[in-house]
């Protein structure tokens, strides 16, 4: 059933990139635990033991808090479609912001994002596969439009505003540091 591996494997590789949705969880010490399900053209494998995500703007932005208290994450994928399987990718993360030269990096893996608010990179010490045998079967519609459609009506200007309003503090009141210089 379950298997615990050091490294993403070619096969669990191509598994993510047919993925639609994932998962991220963090917690501070102390507040929330934070699970928030990801979606869009935002996820790369660097390498066997590297991930990228691009992390979109939001109502919150707990995953950015969570991490500057405790770098811990965990990712998890879930087979909704064919053979079942959860895989889950441990490890520690960093944040990059627009300011900083590896935002800009990454940010050349993904399509232009004008929602973009950080580039998470997780070193993954550790990858588990598990069977899903309890998750259902679900088939994938469409992409949802509405958050890139907002993005677009909005513009830079006005969700960099957002992010003063929305996005500077978590839910239980610690800093994200998306403006700090």
């Amino acid at each position: 059933m379950g298997k615990k591996l050091d490294a993403i494997t070619p096969a669990l590789q191509e598994f993510i990139e047919n993925q639609k949705i994932f998962f991220v969880g963090t917690a501070a010490v102390e507040g929330n635990v934070n699970v928030s399900p990801k979606g869009t053209d935002s996820f790369r494998v660097i390498n066997q033991s590297k991930i990228v995500w691009l992390n979109l703007t939001g109502s919150g932005n707990e995953t950015a808090a969570h991490l500057l208290k405790n770098n811990r994450m965990t990712i998890m994928f879930c087979a909704f479609e064919g053979k079942p399987m959860i895989l889950r990718l441990y490890g520690e993360a960093k944040i990059y912001h627009k300011r900083d030269s590896v935002f800009n990096h990454f940010s050349q893996l993904f399509p232009e994002n004008i929602g973009a608010r950080q580039i998470i990179e997780m070193q993954v010490d550790l990858v588990q596969t598990s069977c899903g045998f309890a998750v259902p079967f679900m088939d994938f519609k469409e992409e949802r439009t509405t958050l890139n459609n907002w993005y677009k009506k909005q513009g830079e200007d006005k969700i960099e505003a957002y992010w003063k309003n929305k996005n500077i503090k978590s839910i239980d009141g610690f800093e994200t540091n998306i403006l700090e210089d």
